[in-house]
């Protein structure tokens, strides 16, 4: 709290700011959709054949001992900065089954104490105007078979193993190739691909086509996804995912300090129940097992995610769910076998807390959600989320999956396993059609490992954000 009268005023600059997307759900930003509005859309020419798309996202933040939960150090992330990011993309159709669509992406961190390289602290970074996709579709991707090829998302049920999360400010993107099959009530995806690094003043690449980065990762599976498969169920998916790295040392991501290949198989999916066949209930589930090998060592490891809500009748259209998220870590970290949950290139903002502090992995997370509606135009969450480590003999992991938020030390012997409390209010708000508007809060209430592990202050989170898109 020492520093809270800092922040403050950095909130209500937020707030008097309150600069994505109507819905907080992380959504795939390909912007071709426009193609299907062409009578009302200004950048459509030749009868829809070139449809041009624009973005603009701008985003206030600040953050108190959002990593270090120490008040008496003023690290580079305890401070406040604006993020900006333009992107213009077009699209060519000149027949159903051929499209073709580019599009540039500019990022840039402004203020702040945190360097402007992507990754670096956490940082957005700057990125000077760059190919965040390019690809060609051969085939009618809303029906029947299709392939996609070049630069593009992936974005899998809830992005909680592969995703494209907006937030991120550079998000994210493969080199990549994807078999599609659309039916009317289901889908199947076959694809393979490799992540790309966003690096300032450099042409952006993958793994597969940088020689000079030190994680090659490919990532590849099958991806099954139903409307209908189960008559109560809006979402029934089944998939298997595979991701193949060779870590050199001292290169970035899971596991942490070691190095070596890995090949990872996951086997998982996700239901999701609809409340308007069950009474105004509806329920969530995904739950994956791995096998394989991570950096050299067999590897097991297991998580899930499980919710149920009630959806209350009313003009605000309450509703209350609960939630709990599990994945394991690994318990002895000497015996030759890895068994911490390897949660790949998820989008993982906002599934386990707005603060960003936590990753699919070592965890244990029960979360109270209560999301109301008031206008067509509003929606405000309220959202109470408690952590605790699977096990203390690992590592707890930040959200980017790629460092830890408070390593294994001596002292976790005979430690707590609780790391505290995330408070999240949130608010969105859709001007008109171009323009949306989010804000929140979020406050961390440090628990006893980190008391007993380090400094243990509480940590404050404020932001403002606004969208256009054409």
């Amino acid at each position: 709290m020492k520093n809270l009268h800092r922040l403050i005023p950095r909130l209500s600059l937020a707030a008097s700011l309150a600069l994505t997307a109507f819905s907080p759900a992380q959504t795939s930003t390909t912007n071709i959709a426009a193609a299907s509005a062409l009578d009302t859309n200004p950048l459509s020419f030749a009868s829809g054949a070139l449809v041009f798309d624009t973005q603009f996202n701008t985003r206030f933040e600040a953050r108190e001992n959002n990593n270090d939960f120490d008040s008496s150090v003023n690290s580079p992330t305890d401070a406040s900065w604006l993020l900006t990011r333009f992107r213009f993309g077009a699209l060519y159709k000149p027949v159903s089954w051929f499209k073709a669509y580019v599009q540039g992406q500019d990022i840039r961190e402004l203020g702040g104490s945190r360097p402007n390289n992507v990754g670096t602290f956490g940082a957005d970074g700057d990125d000077t105007f760059d190919v965040l996709q390019a690809w060609i579709d051969i085939g009618d991707d809303a029906k029947g078979l299709s392939l996609r090829a070049g630069r593009q998302p992936f974005n899998f049920g809830d992005q909680r193993l592969l995703g494209n999360p907006q937030w991120l400010n550079s998000t994210r993107a493969w080199d990549a190739a994807r078999l599609h099959w659309a039916a009317d009530s289901w889908t199947l995806d076959f694809f393979t691909g490799s992540p790309v690094t966003f690096i300032n003043n450099q042409w952006n690449k993958s793994d597969w086509l940088n020689r000079d980065e030190g994680r090659n990762a490919i990532d590849s599976g099958v991806y099954f996804s139903s409307k209908s498969l189960i008559p109560w169920q809006s979402t029934t998916d089944f998939y298997v995912i595979n991701q193949q790295l060779n870590k050199l040392p001292g290169a970035a991501g899971a596991p942490l300090g070691v190095s070596g290949r890995t090949n990872v198989w996951s086997f998982g999916t996700l239901m999701k129940g609809d409340s308007k066949q069950l009474n105004q209930w509806d329920y969530e589930l995904e739950m994956l097992a791995q096998i394989g090998h991570a950096a050299g060592l067999n590897h097991r490891a297991l998580a899930g995610h499980w919710g149920f809500g009630y959806n209350f009748t009313g003009p605000w259209k309450p509703r209350l769910g609960f939630q709990y998220n599990y994945a394991t870590g690994d318990k002895n970290p000497n015996d030759g076998k890895s068994t911490t949950f390897q949660n790949y290139f998820p989008g993982n903002h906002a599934l386990y807390g707005f603060m960003d502090t936590t990753a699919w992995m070592n965890m244990h997370n029960p979360q109270l959600n209560f999301s109301m509606q008031p206008t067509d135009k509003l929606r405000v969450t309220f959202d109470v989320m408690t952590f605790w480590n699977a096990t203390n003999a690992d590592a707890w992991y930040g959200a980017n999956t790629a460092t830890t938020v408070r390593p294994v030390n001596a002292a976790v012997q005979g430690a707590s396993k609780y790391r505290g409390t995330e408070l999240d209010v949130n608010a969105w708000y859709k001007l008109n059609s171009h323009v949306s508007l989010q804000t929140g809060y979020a406050f961390y209430l440090a628990g006893s490992y980190l008391a007993k592990t380090g400094a243990s202050d509480n940590a404050h989170f404020g932001y403002a954000q606004m969208t256009i898109n054409f």
